[in-house]
C-alpha cells in the first residue's frame, strides 16, 4: 500500500492524499461503508459501485470467521471474490466485536477468549490467528487485534489494558511479517493506538504504534461512552505523534459533525454503521440537516427526498411516498434510507477533499457542521 498527501488545508490539520492499493486508488479523506458480514446492509454491490461510487468497504473478522467460515471464504478465493467486489477492503480483527460480548469473552495474555454469539462454541483469537484469518480473507488493509477499552474506564484499567494490546501488537507485527498473502496481491498492517480518554497513556501509545513503522495507523476505543470534546482531544493528541507520511483511521466514528471535525483534527479515514443503522430507523442525513421520516410533517410532503442529494433515489421517491414506506414496514425504506445516506456520507467526505484542494476548508466545514446538526 502506498499514500501520497497531495495538500494540507489552510489554517486546519486536515489533508487531502491517495491511498494506493492492488485493488485500486483511495481518495482521502475517505468514509468507508460497513460490510460486516460480507455484504453493507439493503444495498447491493452494483449500488455501492455505481451509484453511491464508494472507493472501498470494511468487513469484520470475528463474524467472516465464524459465518461463512475461513474454509468457505479460502476455496471461494477470498473476500473480494465470494462478495463480487473488486475494490478495496479493510478488515478490523475482530477485537471491537470481542469487547462487545463482555458476558461470554475472557482476555488473557495468548489472546481473546469467546464464545460465538451464534452458537455458543468456544473460539480463541491470538494475535497470530487474526492475522492468519485477514490472510484468508484477503483484505487490502488489516487491522491488529487490540482490546477497545471502554470510554468510562478508570486509569488502572486502561493502562492494563493498553499494556496488553501492546503486547499483542508486537505479536501480530511479527507474524505478519513471516507470512505472505494468499492471492497474489498486497495486504498491509495496520497498528491501533489505544488508551482511553487518558492523555499520557494515549501519547505512550501513539509513539508506540508510530516507531512500528507501519504502512498506516488506526485510533480506536473513540465513540465508546466518552463525552464528544473528550474524543476530539485525544485525536490531536493522538495525531501529534503518528507520522504524518501514513494514513490515521479513526475507527467507528460517526455522525457527520464528528467526522468533519476528525478530518480537521489530520484523520484521513472513518468508517461507522450510522448512515445504514439510522437509515433503517428512518433518519435521514442531508448538508442542511437531519430529517426523521417517521414524522407526520412529511406525510404530505410531495417534494424530492433530497433535492440537494446525489444518490438516484433522492429525486426519484418523495419524502410523503419515502414516509409512506417506513410507516407501511416496508423492506424499500430501509433499502432507499441506506443508499441515500451513503452517498451523503461519500459526498460529505468528497466536498471536503474539494475543500482542502482549493483552500476553502475551513470556513466551509465551520458552516456544514452548523448545518448537519440541525433537525428538520
Amino acid at each position: 500500500m502506498d499514500f501520497f498527501v497531495e495538500k494540507t488545508a489552510e489554517g486546519s490539520h486536515a489533508r487531502a492524499g491517495v491511498i494506493t492499493t492492488d485493488h485500486g486508488q483511495v481518495p482521502t479523506p475517505i468514509f468507508m461503508p460497513v460490510g460486516t458480514v460480507g455484504s453493507v446492509k439493503g444495498v447491493h454491490q452494483r449500488e455501492l459501485r455505481d451509484d453511491i461510487d464508494a472507493k472501498i468497504i470494511l468487513g469484520n473478522t470475528y463474524h467472516l470467521y465464524l459465518r461463512p467460515g475461513c474454509d468457505i471464504l479460502q476455496r471461494a478465493g477470498g473476500l473480494h471474490r465470494f462478495m463480487n467486489w473488486e475494490r478495496p477492503i479493510l478488515t478490523d480483527s475482530g477485537g471491537f466485536q470481542v469487547f462487545s460480548l463482555t458476558d461470554i469473552r475472557k482476555l488473557k495474555e495468548d489472546g481473546a477468549h469467546f464464545r460465538s454469539h451464534i452458537d455458543g462454541s468456544k473460539h480463541v483469537f491470538t494475535p497470530e490467528r487474526t492475522v492468519d484469518i485477514q490472510r484468508v480473507l484477503g483484505s487490502d488493509i488489516m487491522m491488529a487485534l487490540d482490546e477497545c477499552t471502554p470510554g468510562t474506564a478508570d486509569y488502572s484499567y486502561a493502562e492494563k489494558s493498553l499494556r496488553l494490546t501492546e503486547r499483542w501488537l508486537k505479536r501480530g507485527w511479527q507474524h505478519f511479517n513471516e507470512t505472505e498473502p494468499l492471492y497474489g496481491h498486497r495486504q498491509a498492517f495496520f497498528p491501533i493506538v489505544q488508551g482511553c480518554v487518558y492523555e499520557n497513556l494515549r501519547r505512550d501509545a501513539a509513539k508506540f504504534v508510530a516507531d512500528l513503522g507501519a504502512e498506516g495507523n488506526a485510533i480506536g476505543g473513540l465513540a465508546v461512552g466518552e463525552p464528544t470534546e473528550v474524543m476530539y482531544e485525544m485525536i490531536e493528541i493522538v495525531n501529534e505523534e503518528l507520522p504524518r507520511d501514513r494514513p490515521r483511521y479513526l475507527m467507528g466514528v460517526g455522525t457527520p459533525a464528528n467526522i468533519l471535525e476528525a478530518i480537521d483534527r489530520g484523520v484521513d479515514m472513518m468508517d461507522c454503521v450510522m448512515p445504514t443503522r439510522n437509515g433503517r430507523n428512518g433518519m435521514i442525513f442531508t448538508r442542511k440537516g437531519i430529517m426523521n421520516m417517521r414524522n407526520k410533517k412529511w406525510e404530505d410532503d410531495f417534494s424530492p427526498l433530497d433535492p440537494d442529494g446525489t444518490a438516484w433515489v433522492d429525486q426519484v421517491y418523495s419524502r410523503a411516498y419515502v414516509r409512506h414506506l417506513f410507516a407501511a414496514g416496508e423492506l424499500l425504506a430501509m433499502q432507499i434510507a441506506s443508499i441515500h445516506n451513503l452517498a451523503f456520507y461519500l459526498w460529505l467526505v468528497g466536498e471536503a477533499r474539494q475543500r482542502i484542494m482549493d483552500g476553502t476548508f475551513a470556513a466551509w466545514k465551520k458552516e456544514m457542521v452548523e448545518n448537519v446538526t440541525r433537525r428538520l
